[in-house]
């Protein structure tokens, strides 16, 4: 993972925790769990480490890495996980 050795300013660190926070607000309340947040941020920081500044792009990532990592996406078929 790339964030590992990078350092976040403090800004970045409050952009990420405010993604991190829209993010986990979409999930069903079932899915808020530690673990699905640890999963979430850990796509954030990947981004930003790669220099996405833009809230939307971190939001739109971590949300499509979240939907590929679920236990039910499997039962999304490709056409509509792209909406």
């Amino acid at each position: 993972m790339g964030a590992i050795g990078t350092d976040f300013q403090p800004e970045l660190i409050e952009l990420t925790r405010a993604v991190l926070d829209d993010v986990t607000v979409m999930l069903p309340e079932a899915k808020r769990t530690s673990t699905m947040k640890a999963e979430i941020a850990s796509h954030i920081l990947e981004c930003a480490a790669k220099g996405e500044r833009d809230p939307i792009a971190l939001r739109t990532a971590a949300l499509s890495a979240t939907v590929e990592c679920t236990h039910y996406s499997h039962d999304i078929s490709p056409e509509r996980r792209a909406i």
